[in-house]
């Protein structure tokens, strides 16, 4: 006889529900305007940050940060700067505790992301600058580049 949820053996299947996305803050600078808007000999030094963050809210929902901090230019040559705080609220359901982290770290972000980019692009579009699409970011390798430096700080601190 199948079980009620098309999975035999009775194990119900994982799920990550997104129940809310929501811009926490947002900043955009264009603090040489309207000079910044002249048009530029070359591309100017792009550089951005990426970070996650999570908190708990009940037994399996949380809110997963993702925050893009950016600019283009640097000290007095600023042409912008941008900071975004992407939220969302996931509940996750069925996925064994010892996944938990990782999908929160990983997958979460990976579902906002498209969306952070989108407004960041508009920001910057709306600074009088063409639009910055952001490339894609490899949450994994982030989350494993966060994993080896916490381990590595407490090695060391073992030592």
């Amino acid at each position: 006889m199948a079980e009620a949820n098309g999975v035999g053996g009775g194990v119900a299947a994982p799920q990550i529900n997104a129940l809310a996305q929501y811009a926490k803050d947002l900043s955009f600078e264009n603090p040489n305007a309207p000079q910044s808007l002249a048009p530029q000999e070359r591309g100017p030094n792009i550089s951005v940050q990426v970070n996650v963050n999570a908190q708990q809210l009940a037994e399996t929902d949380f809110e997963v940060q993702l925050k893009l901090e950016g600019s283009a230019g640097e000290g007095s040559n600023t042409l912008f700067k941008f900071e975004l705080e992407y939220c969302g609220v996931f509940r996750l359901i069925n996925i064994p505790q010892e996944q938990i982290h990782p999908v929160i770290m990983i997958e979460c972000p990976r579902i906002l992301f498209p969306f952070a980019r989108q407004i960041v692009a508009d920001a910057v579009r709306n600074g009088g600058f063409p639009p910055l699409y952001l490339d894609p970011v490899d949450f994994a390798a982030l989350y494993m580049q966060r994993v080896a430096e916490a381990q590595g700080q407490a090695s060391g601190s073992i030592a």
